[in-house]
């Protein structure tokens, strides 16, 4: 919410997603992992508005949360929702070469049981 009611950036007009966030240790730092909707260059533009809004949300952070220090915030694209799809259609493109046969039931034998007595 903050993205699209405070920052006037065109390039921040696509579907943006916080997925992740890691931080550091101590969270002086903290690499934040964004998701946008879009071809690559929608993508590569929301991460640069983001990136040129960095101090700016910085500063919005440290009025909103109560910590010693304010985390310093990096930036990247979240391709692990690219990767999932990829590896989806290549799951659906391998079939296998024959189709899978039936579970067999176990034969008779020729071996009798008799029980005693």
């Amino acid at each position: 919410m903050l993205l699209t009611r405070s920052i006037k950036d065109p390039r921040l007009n696509a579907v943006i997603s916080i997925t992740r966030v890691v931080s550091s240790s101590d969270l002086r730092s903290a690499r934040v992992y964004i998701s946008v909707m879009g071809n690559q260059e929608t993508k590569q533009a929301a991460l640069a508005g983001i990136q040129s809004a960095a101090s700016f949300l910085r500063r919005e952070l440290r009025n909103r949360i109560n910590m010693k220090h304010t985390p310093f915030l990096s930036y990247e694209l979240d391709t692990s929702l690219d990767e999932a799809d990829q590896l989806l259609r290549l799951m659906n493109r391998v079939k296998p070469d024959e189709p899978e046969a039936e579970p067999r039931e176990p034969e008779a034998s020729n071996f009798e049981i008799s029980g005693g007595a």
